[in-house]
């Protein structure tokens, strides 16, 4: 899904602003995911799976798919291509934020991964 993006840079500021954006949805999502887990007697597996899962949808997808789209639709006509270039912030750093933003969602389930284990002190994290 596509937030609003007007806002932000171009190359590799945009990436990077998106994967501080990734960054904390992936950390919120795992937390929210950790304390569910915690109560439901869930290993980390589907912790980490679920809250990959919802980050990169929230943070990633809306990129991930104008990438995909580019690359393998048929776009008949020129003006086509033209129109649905300007509805995207940056196309020439697309890339850029889509792998900004999957390294940023899965640093944030790290850390969220790092201080979970730690804060329940079992050293790292294995149940």
């Amino acid at each position: 899904m596509h937030y609003d993006q007007s806002w932000m840079g171009y190359g590799i500021v945009g990436g990077l602003q998106a994967g501080a954006i990734s960054v904390l949805a992936g950390l919120l999502l795992f937390g929210l995911f950790h304390w569910l887990g915690r109560r439901h007697g869930w290993s980390y597996g589907p912790q980490i799976g679920w809250s990959f899962l919802l980050a990169t949808l929230l943070t990633v997808s809306g990129d991930l798919w104008d990438l995909f789209y580019f690359n393998y639709a048929r776009l008949q006509s020129l003006q086509l291509l033209k129109a649905k270039l300007a509805q995207v912030h940056d196309p020439d750093g697309i890339g850029t934020r889509v792998l900004c933003g999957l390294l940023g969602v899965t640093l944030g389930i790290y850390i969220g991964w790092v201080v979970g284990s730690r804060r329940r002190g079992d050293g790292h994290g294995s149940d």
